[in-house]
């Protein structure tokens, strides 16, 4: 491992114990699968990792005006990988659907007519995104792998790319952008990288679930407020959802192994549930007179808030859900 500009590069076999050690608070339901398409292949020169990360931070804060680097990982065609945000941030790469995700960005453009991807790429990008699967205890299916391509880009809706979609993550990319193209090109050599075709539910012992409502809170390795903080935890971020596996006098245990806990006055407790109609529409209220901001497509995941007239509220957005079609679990 190597580190610079406050990243760290990593070849797959140093990045999937890494991933592993890692503690994340905020529950991921969702891989974005993105590629880069400027820079491209000719802009790598084999040792740019960091300058080319670094840039992408760059235009990134000053010409989009966001926070930090918008994606969580930057793989490379020599098959290496960098970090960028940190995992407790929701990532800035699709508008309107960025919730609960984690960002992938592919360096090179894999339009037709456009980069060859290299074997060392490929396989990279096949194992990291099993090794995520593995960690967030993720299925492997179009509802958890996604691409940019099925995502309205005026309005964040899932249309599954049938206009206003950018081609990203390119119209050759594992053999096309298509849902029936990742289904048939690239969600096999996931399961093939796990040697399993689904990931296993979230272990029991989960009480609740909750999102955090604070800009920011803190980890502490008790349940009281003058313990130390989690030296291997950062903060949660706000709007983040949180697994919660006890409570202790007000306090929220976030981890079923560590002895790790956040104050429960800066969360609100959500309900997941899984939406049962083919297409779900969101609306911005509790009601069909209320404008449609978003679809959900059947077997997605979501956390609900708050509950109006049969109506539900997911997190801490004002988008809202019909109760039924949704099935809670």
């Amino acid at each position: 491992m190597e580190s610079k500009n406050g990243f760290l590069k990593m070849n797959i076999a140093e990045f999937i114990p890494w991933l592993q050690s890692q503690r994340v608070a905020r529950t991921v339901i969702t891989l974005q699968q993105h590629h880069t398409w400027s820079p491209d292949y000719t802009h790598f020169n084999g040792s740019n990792h960091f300058e080319r990360q670094l840039a992408m931070k760059n235009h990134h804060v000053r010409n989009n005006g966001w926070s930090d680097i918008g994606q969580h990982f930057t793989s490379f065609p020599d098959g290496t990988i960098v970090t960028g945000r940190s995992l407790e941030s929701t990532p800035a790469c699709i508008f309107g659907a960025n919730r609960d995700s984690i960002c992938l960005e592919h360096l090179g453009n894999f339009d037709k007519d456009g980069d060859t991807m290299t074997t060392e790429h490929r396989l990279a990008i096949i194992q990291m995104t099993a090794a995520l699967c593995d960690k967030f205890r993720l299925p492997v299916s179009t509802f958890s792998i996604i691409y940019h391509h099925w995502f309205e880009l005026s309005t964040g809706k899932r249309n599954n790319g049938t206009g206003g979609n950018k081609s990203c993550p390119g119209t050759n990319f594992f053999g096309g952008n298509k849902v029936e193209d990742c289904i048939a090109n690239f969600l096999p050599l996931v399961e093939q990288q796990l040697q399993r075709a689904s990931i296993p539910n979230p272990p029991v012992g989960i009480e609740k679930y909750v999102a955090v409502t604070a800009d920011s809170l803190n980890v502490r390795t008790e349940p009281r407020g003058s313990a130390s903080k989690a030296p291997d935890r950062e903060p949660a971020q706000l709007g983040a959802i949180l697994r919660i596996y006890e409570e202790s006098n007000g306090w929220l245990k976030i981890s079923n192994s560590q002895s790790h806990w956040v104050y429960g006055r800066y969360t609100t407790d959500v309900r997941r549930a899984t939406v049962n109609a083919n297409v779900l529409r969101v609306r911005s209220g509790p009601g069909t007179e209320y404008a449609i901001v978003d679809n959900l497509m059947k077997s997605e995941d979501v956390f609900i808030s708050e509950e109006k007239n049969g109506w539900c509220k997911m997190s801490l957005e004002e988008k809202w859900l019909s109760k039924s079609y949704l099935d809670f679990s």
